[in-house]
């Protein structure tokens, strides 16, 4: 959403797409987006992504998605490897394979920001509970529901698991969740920014009320920058595709961008074009149209 302003060097409004500019990058996020419903990656989009590849068109992997729920496309990773994770707080090598990732770049949330969030947070709505994900660990408060398939490191309060002497207190914090269990997603998302303000980028990509929350200035958008810049990559060579608030940022800095046909209003909105939904390979089948415009 667009209020989410810390991304102040990696956002930018969508304009005219260019057609004669060349993509370089493909930037996709997974969830919603490149996976079916059913968390498969399509026939259709595995020859799509080669393609590009083969075509010399990088592919960065942009999600929410922790590093080890990553193996549901480690073996559709081509000549880099690399995927974003986390919303933007980890670079991962993927070349290997499920268990074997390489943190190459993390961004981590402070833990006094991150105690400051859930203080306010707290206090804003009542009733909130939250998880801890670091960058071997997940930790989460007894009542947070079960909400993701594996079982959490700790039980204990969030104020805990952050405390300087905390579970894996030695591994960088990328990420805090909130869950609540009756406020609507979108409203919960706008409270939680206003409450936050600038101690932590505060997003969602799910469809109930579960936020996440990152550095101040760490988002999808400003980690594809910084990989991009290493790269000599600029951001009107970029094509990328999304679903979720958690994409908008990275659709408007994106000198191309398509939301899928199954996306939030904030993402249609964002991007520079739309494409079919995922369960029908919206992705792939942009990439096929950009490898034949290039012919």
């Amino acid at each position: 959403m667009r209020e989410n302003g810390r991304v102040t060097s990696a956002t930018r409004q969508p304009g005219t797409p260019s057609a004669a500019v060349r993509p370089r990058l493909i930037a996709t996020d997974l969830d919603g987006t490149l996976l079916r419903d059913d968390k498969s990656v399509s026939p259709r989009t595995v020859a799509a992504l080669a393609a590009a590849e083969e075509a010399g068109i990088e592919v960065f992997f942009v999600t929410g998605r922790p590093a080890r729920w990553m193996n549901v496309v480690s073996d559709h990773v081509h000549g880099h490897g690399l995927a974003i994770c986390g919303n933007g707080a980890a670079v991962v090598d993927l070349h290997g394979g499920p268990g074997g990732h390489r943190f190459v770049k993390v961004r981590e949330l402070a833990r006094a920001n991150a105690l400051d969030a859930v203080r306010l947070l707290r206090e804003a709505a009542p009733g909130t509970v939250f998880a801890v994900e670091q960058t071997y660990g997940f930790h989460q408060e007894p009542d947070y529901p079960k909400l993701h398939l594996e079982i959490p490191d700790n039980l204990q309060p969030a104020e805990r698991l952050l405390a300087p002497d905390g579970p894996d207190a030695d591994q960088p914090v990328l990420k805090i969740l909130a869950y609540h269990p009756d406020l609507d997603p979108d409203a919960f998302l706008t409270l939680a920014r206003i409450s936050i303000g600038d101690r932590a980028n505060v997003t969602r990509s799910s469809p109930s009320a579960l936020l996440e929350l990152s550095g101040p200035d760490v988002s999808k958008a400003s980690t594809l920058a910084l990989c991009c810049a290493e790269r000599g990559i600029a951001h009107d060579e970029v094509v990328a595709f999304g679903d979720m608030p958690n994409d908008v940022e990275m659709l408007t800095w994106a000198g191309r961008s398509y939301a899928m046909g199954n996306a939030h209003p904030d993402v249609v909105a964002a991007a520079s074009g739309r494409t079919v939904a995922n369960n029908e390979d919206g992705v792939a089948v942009v990439i096929e149209q950009l490898l034949a415009d290039r012919l």
